[in-house]
């Protein structure tokens, strides 16, 4: 199983990654994607809507289940992946880089209190 080590992670399975801009990208991890199997759906809110830290922004649809997309930062959307509504599947491919979800401008970085890639190996069984 492939988890990056660039970014954060919550226990719910979303990867976080901030840029220098306070721009922080959010999708699911291949830990999350392999256990959901094939994505039938991806439910995004549009650009500028407000998501808080530990409340769902989303959902993700697959054969197996529904589940919330949960975000780990404050802020507001401003980047949706709208190819996502055309091929989820994109998820289940590259769920790290083009499968990415939103971005937020974040209200300040808070992504230091998530886990870290050690801490998120771990909780998976695979660390």
């Amino acid at each position: 199983m492939s988890i990056p080590d660039d970014r954060r992670y919550l226990p719910s399975h979303e990867w976080h990654l901030v840029d220098d801009n306070g721009v922080c990208t959010i999708g699911i991890t291949q830990f999350a994607a392999d256990e959901l199997t094939d994505i039938t759906f991806v439910d995004l809110p549009e650009v500028g809507t407000a998501v808080t830290a530990g409340e769902s922004f989303g959902e993700i649809e697959s054969v197996k289940a529904t589940s919330d997309l949960i975000a780990g930062v404050s802020g507001d959307i401003v980047e949706i992946n709208e190819e996502l509504a055309g091929d989820p599947s994109i998820v289940n491919s590259d769920p790290h880089e083009a499968g990415w979800m939103i971005r937020v401008k974040t209200n300040g970085d808070e992504s230091d209190k998530l886990l870290d890639h050690r801490e998120y190996l771990n909780q998976t069984g695979a660390g």
